[in-house]
């Protein structure tokens, strides 16, 4: 487990020292006051700074690759993952698998790969104060998706328009449905809403 040691003039200032320098949250790290600082004495003697040393013991970076590890054994797909921290957020980019498993692990429509970042969101944000936000992904397949998704909004869109009559989408997750609103809601003379219920729950386009 990755260590540091810190000193500073009082303890709470080493600790945050550490903690910068680990990059992490203070309750990813086991704290050990190795000297606690002292103060001078009636000018004659000098000042001790206080010593810690801070040890990981629950980083999500290490846990989501022992997490996703465990899962791909169990469903027999060999692969690595390329894991990037930037404060509470973790991407992660599932590498070195075959297309035949990248397919099984995308899924219908990404459907697989969602419930992947669900569970394993589950697993890491337990007990934790800061929510850490997950984006699972393998060859760009979020960013390709996206575009589909954009292209596919613009494309409706101009259609509910032509026809003067509302257009009603396939089922999509909650995901897939922001990027269709997001791509929509500054057209003019377009608006869009969700209806039904989840796992059929999907945007209705209409001209205004």
């Amino acid at each position: 487990m990755m260590s540091v040691v810190k000193n500073a003039k009082t303890v709470e200032e080493a600790i945050s020292l550490g903690l910068s320098e680990l990059g992490v949250e203070k309750e990813e790290v086991n704290i050990e006051v190795l000297k606690q600082p002292t103060k001078r004495l009636f000018g004659l003697m000098g000042t001790t700074d206080a010593e810690v040393k801070l040890t990981i013991t629950n980083d999500p970076v290490t846990m989501a690759d022992n997490f996703l590890k465990e899962i791909f054994e169990k469903m027999n797909i060999k692969g690595n993952f390329e894991i990037e921290r930037k404060k509470n957020d973790l991407f992660i980019d599932i590498t070195d698998i075959n297309s035949v498993d990248k397919g099984i692990i995308i899924g219908k429509r990404g459907n697989t790969l969602d419930s992947l970042q669900y569970i394993l969101s589950l697993a890491l944000n337990k007990d934790r104060s800061k929510y850490i936000r997950i984006v699972l992904d393998t060859g760009n397949y979020r960013d390709r998706r996206e575009e589909t998704l954009v292209e596919l909004a613009h494309k409706m869109a101009t259609k509910a328009k032509s026809n003067k009559r509302p257009i009603k989408l396939e089922p999509m997750s909650p995901y897939e449905r922001r990027i269709i609103h997001a791509a929509l809601q500054n057209q003019p003379g377009i608006s869009t809403y969700s209806e039904g219920e989840d796992p059929y729950r999907r945007i209705v386009i209409e001209s205004e």
